[in-house]
C-alpha cells in the first residue's frame, strides 16, 4: 500500500474499529483485575456446589419417603394396587434422573459458555497484538517509531491479560473436569441400582419358582393341616441359616465325622447304606413287622 492510503477513511476506519476493540476488551477484562474476584468466584462455585448437594438430599429424602408409603400402601392393598404403585414409582424414578441429568448438562453448558467466552477474549487479544505490530509497521514506513517505553507498556499489559485468561481457562477446566466426574459417578449409581433391581427381581423369580416347586411337591402350606405342626421342625433344620452359633454347631458335630475309622473322638462317614438295628424289645418288634 502507498502512505496515502494510511492517512486515508480506511486508516481512520481501523483505528475506530482497533478502538473500539481495546475498549470492549477492557470493559471485559476489568471484572478480571479485581482482587477478589476469584475469591468471589470460588465462593459462588462452592454456594453452587452446596445448593447441588441440597437439593440432591432432598430429592434422596423424597424418595425414600415415597417408597416407605409405596411399600406400607403395597401391604395393605391388593396386588393390582401393588402393580401401580411400582409403576408410578419407576415413572417417577425416570423422571428425577431426567431432572439430574438435565440439571447438570445446564451446569456444563454454562461452564462451556464461560471457555467459550475466554476462547473468544484471547483471540481479540491476538488481534489487538496483530493490529498494533501493522501500526507500528505502517509508523515506520513513515519514519515515527514508538519509544520503547511504549512497547514495554503495552507487552506488560498483554502479558498481564494473558495470564489472567490463562487463569480462568485453567479454572474453567477444573470446574468441566469435576463436573464430569460427578457426572460419571451418578451414572456409576445408576448402573449400580438397575444392577441391584436386577438381582432382586432374578431373587423374588427364584423364590417364586421355589415356593411353586414346593406347592407342586408338598402341597399348599396355606391349605396343609399340620403345617403349624411340622414349623418347629423346618426351625430346627433350617436354623442354621439364621444363627451363626448354630451354624457353628452344626459344622462341629459334622466335623467329629471327618476322622479315620480308628479314631478315638468319633468314626467316620459310612461309605455305603446304613442299615437299621434290630429291634430291642418286642413293641419295636411289632412296629418293624
Amino acid at each position: 500500500r502507498s502512505e496515502a492510503e494510511g492517512d486515508g477513511p480506511g486508516w481512520a476506519a481501523a483505528r475506530e474499529e482497533a478502538e473500539a476493540a481495546l475498549r470492549e476488551l477492557r470493559e471485559v477484562v476489568r471484572p478480571l483485575r479485581e482482587p477478589g474476584y476469584r475469591e468471589t468466584l470460588r465462593r459462588k462455585a462452592e454456594r453452587a456446589r452446596k445448593r447441588r448437594l441440597r437439593l440432591q438430599r432432598r430429592k434422596l429424602e423424597a424418595r425414600a419417603a415415597k417408597e416407605e408409603a409405596a411399600a406400607r400402601a403395597a401391604e395393605r392393598e391388593a396386588k393390582i394396587d401393588q402393580w401401580r404403585a411400582k409403576c408410578i414409582q419407576e415413572v417417577e424414578e425416570k423422571n428425577r434422573e431426567r431432572e439430574l441429568k438435565a440439571a447438570a448438562d445446564s451446569v456444563l453448558s454454562e461452564v462451556r459458555k464461560k471457555q467459550a467466552d475466554t476462547k473468544r477474549m484471547v483471540d481479540v487479544l491476538r488481534g489487538l497484538e496483530k493490529l498494533r505490530k501493522l501500526r507500528k509497521e505502517a509508523a515506520a514506513r513513515k519514519g515515527v517509531c514508538p519509544p520503547p517505553s511504549a512497547d514495554e507498556a503495552f507487552e506488560t499489559q498483554v502479558e498481564s491479560l494473558k495470564t489472567l485468561l490463562k487463569t480462568r481457562t485453567e479454572l474453567y477446566e477444573a470446574e468441566e473436569r469435576a463436573l464430569r466426574v460427578m457426572l460419571e459417578g451418578e451414572q456409576e449409581e445408576e448402573r449400580k441400582r438397575e444392577m441391584e433391581k436386577k438381582q432382586k427381581k432374578e431373587r423374588e423369580k427364584l423364590l417364586q419358582q421355589k415356593l411353586e416347586m414346593d406347592s407342586k411337591l408338598f402341597g399348599d402350606p396355606a391349605e396343609f393341616p399340620l403345617a403349624h405342626l411340622l414349623q418347629s421342625f423346618r426351625d430346627y433344620y433350617l436354623q442354621a441359616e439364621h444363627s451363626v452359633a448354630a451354624l457353628i454347631q452344626i459344622r462341629h458335630e459334622w466335623d467329629q465325622y471327618l476322622v479315620p475309622a480308628d479314631h478315638p473322638e468319633g468314626s467316620c462317614i459310612p461309605p455305603g447304606w446304613v442299615l437299621p438295628s434290630l429291634p430291642t424289645n418286642d413293641t419295636w418288634a411289632t412296629a418293624v413287622r
